[in-house]
């Protein structure tokens, strides 16, 4: 028996969703269908987030409830129509990952079970060099997302004496993330650079509430600043995107929410509303990109002057010149 369909109109093209009433989230009985007609909802805003970057998907073909596939290559069965770009792994492997260019191919990739969208912080023209810098502010155990937006507030001075614009969101998970748009003309281990010391500035100036430390166990009750989102091939989920896990929406806001921000409030049930009202916030983002060769002095006075060298990436990466031993210290042998 053939699968129930239906079809949806979006701009010039026509996507079939087939089991459009199947239940994807358990929790509120959100189907499918629910899902393709609120990422229609936000299009121009998960557009502008996704455009013309490499993206794995986050695919759920049995709903959020059950298996979660990590899809880096487009799946099988794409129309012509739906883009891609080949991007290079350090095996030597590669992939042709989704490239949205267009609001039809966020809901083909709906189609195909895709609940999450998670981009690179570049884009095809040139996959090495990244065109934005994320600061992921990630709460320990013993703080909590209003700890979170203490930090953030924080952040903001600072990039303010830089002169640079942040554009804040929910992370739909615990924390907040806040990007940068910068000038394509670095690689990722600089701009990854970058981001660590920055991420080292506010340590510096609120030790009691942020830290950068890799190793879980060296954390306390503070907010990690995650520098290493900005590896290579490190993604986060894009603004828009449902979060599987909480059914919450990783939620564009402005600096004047933010002390009252609540990440309950964003949902698939209430983002198309607001967004009906307020429009894509981050609308603005590429209208203001920052150059980090400040950031990059910084890194070379942490090292030369105060001994802060680089820091320890994810275990999956291979060694990275100039990486500190990546063994976390209560394993490390003495000497």
């Amino acid at each position: 028996m053939a699968s129930p369909f239906t079809e949806l109109q979006v701009g010039d093209r026509t996507v079939k969703i087939t089991n459009p009433d199947r239940v994807y989230f358990p929790a509120t009985g959100a189907t499918k269908l629910d899902l393709a007609e609120y990422y229609i909802a936000v299009g121009d805003g998960i557009v502008r987030a996704l455009r013309e970057r490499p993206c794995m998907l986050h695919r759920f073909p049995d709903g959020t409830g059950g298996e979660r596939i990590y899809q880096k290559r487009l799946p099988k069965g794409a129309p012509d129509w739906v883009e891609t770009v080949q991007v290079r792994f350090p095996s030597g492997r590669t992939a042709d990952e989704l490239c949205v260019t267009e609001l039809a191919s966020v809901i083909w990739a709906v189609q195909m079970s895709s609940v999450e969208f998670h981009p690179w912080h570049s884009r095809r023209a040139d996959t090495e060099r990244p065109d934005e810098l994320r600061i992921d502010l990630d709460p320990q155990p013993g703080t909590d997302f209003a700890d979170a937006v203490e930090v953030a507030g924080l952040v903001r001075e600072l990039l303010d004496e830089l002169g640079a614009v942040g554009w804040p969101k929910t992370s739909g998970s615990k924390g907040l993330h806040i990007y940068l748009r910068i000038h394509p003309e670095h690689g990722f281990t600089q701009v990854r650079r970058a981001a660590l010391a920055f991420a080292r500035e506010v340590e510096r100036r609120v030790p009691e509430l942020v830290t950068t430390k890799w190793w879980k166990e060296e954390r306390g009750e503070q907010i990690f600043i995650d520098y290493n989102q900005n590896a290579r091939d490190r993604t986060i989920a894009s603004a828009y995107s449902i979060r599987a896990s909480t059914g919450l929406v990783s939620a564009p806001i402005s600096w004047d929410e933010l002390a009252g921000v609540r990440m309950q409030d964003y949902t698939m049930a209430t983002m198309p509303a607001r967004f009906a009202e307020l429009g894509d916030l981050h609308a603005g983002i590429d209208d203001a990109p920052f150059d980090i060769s400040e950031l990059l002095d910084w890194s070379e006075r942490d090292e030369h002057e105060l001994g802060e060298g680089d820091a320890p990436y994810p275990p999956n990466f291979p060694k990275m010149e100039g990486e500190p031993m990546r063994v976390q210290p209560s394993r490390a042998k003495k000497h």
